[in-house]
């Protein structure tokens, strides 16, 4: 208690201060605006809170609407400029990117009250037959599909109590113990990457895209990132099996009762299915994929296959937290500070070399704060680069991915955290295996990504 006092307090006072710095001195040897530097203040706070955590994420997001309201609208309508309404900073936290992934948090937690989630594992598991490649490099694919439409987290916690079982069964000691552990929150990390609900970073990256004016559809979201999934999931299944060997080992596959599969279940399989392909098929349709999320939240609540109890268990502050990001980006936008911080890029060098740099940093980033945070941040920052329109995409997803691909500490991600909590792995197994497929990842990205999305978009348009 006496630690969060601490951290509150801590907090708070780097609030007052930054106000009281900002209102009396500015930010010296700029030629920025008063709006800019309030804006700059608010930036490096929400920066600060956001890795230090002294506060709760999704708190951070309301302060950081709090002073867009209180602190920047009144020196941006006093600038001069046309007057703006708050209207502005309050739509971000009720977009179309923010119906997205309330339908996607939806369909987590049908499939988890229906055990679809369970079963689709289980089916995985039994085609292993026990033997430990075949199950690891199966948990590892269960783990990704699943991450791919349902929370990274939510797949961590429901996989680890699946496989905890057959891990009690495999002698203490035995390296492959840490290799099924591992995988789990790995491979859901990895998973987000394949569609645009997969992980906030992603939803970040189109919300922005659209709304610069690039038509990113799922498909072609997974068209472009597929790709890297496939060949990072390999890795990691490859990784592990070299890293902490399974020997001669044999392994016994645990079975848990999941019912019988009645009308319900059906009704449950049929929501994720219509809902995947009205994302698949969004653009086709004249849909957003925000107004394809409302099937879900409708018909599971109005036909009762969710209770009122289920939606208020679902993970609001997550919601809250990604629409604190992008009303940071608007003000960013706004005040013109984007372009501001832009200028300090190398943006005489070559373009792959701006790439590997703005990767590196959001990779560096991602590893000690929230990934969400780290999209937030960093792709406003890239959207109004002067570069050809396909090479500005080929950014964006770059930076989504490596905001995904850092996982080398148990603070890293939510589903590392997850899997360390569980003490049958130490920080050093995370750092081991996590940094290698930080580092890998990251020259994939940065040599081959250029390539292979210039050859894609020369097929596609945007």
């Amino acid at each position: 208690m006496a630690t969060a006092t601490m951290r509150s307090l801590a907090a708070t006072a780097l609030l007052f201060a930054t106000i009281l710095f900002i209102e009396l001195f500015g930010i010296p040897g700029t030629d920025l605006t008063h709006a800019q530097e309030i804006t700059a203040a608010i930036l490096i706070v929400a920066a600060i809170l956001w890795v230090s955590e002294w506060v709760s994420l999704f708190i951070v997001s309301f302060l950081i609407l709090a002073l867009e309201i209180v602190w920047l609208l009144p020196a941006i309508n006093d600038g001069g400029a046309s007057a703006l309404k708050t209207e502005v900073f309050f739509s971000p936290f009720f977009s179309n990117i923010i119906l997205l992934f309330l339908g996607g948090f939806v369909l987590s937690s049908l499939m988890q009250k229906y055990g679809l989630d369970i079963r689709f594992a289980q089916a995985i598991l039994r085609k292993t037959k026990g033997l430990p490649s075949l199950t690891l490099l199966g948990i590892i694919l269960a783990c990704s599909f699943l991450s791919m439409w349902i929370s990274n987290t939510a797949t961590t916690a429901m996989m680890l109590t699946m496989v905890f079982p057959l891990i009690k069964r495999i002698p203490d000691g035995h390296p492959f113990r840490k290799a099924l552990v591992l995988c789990i929150p790995f491979a859901c990390n990895l998973g987000g990457i394949g569609t645009p609900i997969g992980t906030p970073p992603n939803a970040i990256a189109l919300t922005y895209l659209t709304e610069a004016g690039y038509t990113v559809t799922f498909a072609k979201w997974m068209m472009l990132t597929l790709p890297f999934l496939v060949v990072f999931l390999l890795l990691l299944w490859q990784l592990l099996l070299r890293i902490f060997p399974a020997g001669d080992l044999r392994l016994e596959v645990p079975e848990r009762h999941t019912g019988d599969f009645g009308l319900k279940h059906w009704a449950a399989l049929s929501v994720f299915a219509i809902t995947a392909l009205g994302w698949f098929f969004a653009s086709s349709l004249g849909l957003a994929t925000g107004t394809v999320g409302l099937f879900p939240v409708i018909v599971c609540f109005w036909f009762g296959l969710l209770s009122t109890k289920d939606f208020r268990d679902l993970p609001w502050d997550v919601l809250y937290m990604v629409s604190g990001g992008l009303a940071l980006g608007v003000a960013l936008n706004i005040t013109g500070l984007g372009e501001v911080l832009i200028q300090a890029l190398p943006l005489n060098g070559s373009p792959v070399v701006l790439l590997m740099i703005t990767a590196a940093v959001a990779g560096l980033m991602s590893t000690v704060m929230s990934n969400t945070a780290t999209a937030g941040l960093v792709i406003p920052l890239v959207m109004n680069l002067p570069f050809e329109n396909e090479f500005i995409l080929a950014l964006v997803v770059a930076l989504a991915l490596m905001c995904s691909m850092a996982m080398a500490l148990p603070v890293s991600t939510p589903p590392n955290a997850i899997a360390f909590s569980s003490r049958a792995i130490n920080s050093r197994d995370m750092i081991l295996t996590g940094g290698l497929i930080t580092l890998i990842g990251y020259a994939c990205i940065a040599l081959l990504g250029p390539i292979y999305w210039r050859f894609v978009l020369s097929i596609i348009s945007v």
